[in-house]
């Protein structure tokens, strides 16, 4: 069955929150050192706090809900959210902030449905793990490119590249 996307609302947090991890889980390994990414990974209650105070304070999050989910770790498919950019040197007014979908779904359309409904076709920046073949794959599909900016994410210990549509 195709997930509804909607936007997420506090009831969701927990859904939400057993998502995020999950994701990061799936699309780190390999990339992240191994100990490093299970301690990022392993508290879920800080996760659903920090879902229910981002909803709470107004941030557009847009989820992918599983209907066919038997349980609250899997009934969230994937996510994404944008805002304005929060870089100072912001290339564009638009930022994707987040993008993810479980490895099930990886390859099935998903990602790009969250693409849509997040930032559609307008001009947008985001930053990801310079590493990150597959995702850069996924984001030159739908027109994005390095911009030439680099930095290094400490709470994975990777380095980033902004890439950019105009």
């Amino acid at each position: 069955m195709t997930p509804e996307i909607r936007l997420a609302t506090v009831e969701d947090a927990e859904a939400a929150a057993w998502c995020h991890l999950q994701c990061w889980q799936e699309a780190y390994a390999g990339l992240a050192p191994a100990d490093l990414l299970a301690q990022r990974t392993a508290n879920v209650e800080q996760r659903i706090e920090r879902w229910t105070q981002a909803i709470e304070a107004g941030s557009t999050r847009w989820l992918a809900i599983d209907p066919a989910a038997e349980s609250v770790r899997e009934r969230v498919a994937g996510f994404a959210n944008s805002s304005s950019g929060r870089d100072e040197d912001s290339p564009v007014p638009l930022e994707l902030q987040a993008i993810y979908t479980r490895a099930s779904w990886w390859g099935t359309g998903l990602g790009r449905r969250l693409l849509e409904v997040a930032v559609g076709k307008d001009p947008a920046y985001l930053w990801v793990f310079e590493d990150n073949e597959r995702a850069l794959g996924f984001y030159r599909r739908h027109g994005f490119a390095p911009d030439g900016t680099r930095k290094h994410d400490d709470f994975f210990d990777l380095w980033e590249i902004r890439l950019l549509r105009t």
